[in-house]
């Protein structure tokens, strides 16, 4: 049952972010160009993400979800170099791609080769953020 309930989460997760442009890359990229053609659709994906959202992160304070387990504690708002760091990578790619985690897997079907050079990579710096956070010294 957990299976099905993830696999329409998914689904439906998928084609919010078809349907919204999300893995459109020169859509993304649009939105990114704020000094020239810009493209501001996108603030409201960014809006029906973020509402829903604070919304769940209330409603969940005491309970349990229905399929077992525990839902996700919030996250600490304190900002630290991972964050810091992780979200310039994660600035860069965007930008530079006009892709993320989310809409590349949604798009690697017909995205074409550069679609998946991007996942590959990003699969890659993954694994290597592990190894590479333990050499760098704790701040």
């Amino acid at each position: 049952m957990r299976n099905l309930f993830a696999f329409i989460s998914g689904a439906l997760f998928g084609g919010g972010l078809f349907i919204s442009g999300m893995t459109d890359t020169a859509k993304v990229q649009g939105w990114l160009d704020v000094f020239g053609d810009w493209d501001p659709t996108l603030a409201f994906v960014m809006g029906g993400a973020m509402i829903p959202m604070a919304i769940a992160w209330w409603f969940t304070q005491g309970r349990k979800p229905a399929l077992g387990g525990d839902f996700p504690e919030r996250p600490e708002p304190r900002i630290g170099r991972n964050l810091v760091v992780g979200s310039v990578l994660f600035g860069m790619g965007w930008g530079l791609v006009g892709l993320c985690p989310g809409p590349s897997l949604a798009s690697l079907t017909y995205g074409g080769p550069g679609h998946w050079l991007f996942v590959a990579a990003m699969i890659a710096g993954m694994l290597a953020a592990v190894p590479l956070r333990r050499m760098l010294p704790a701040t």
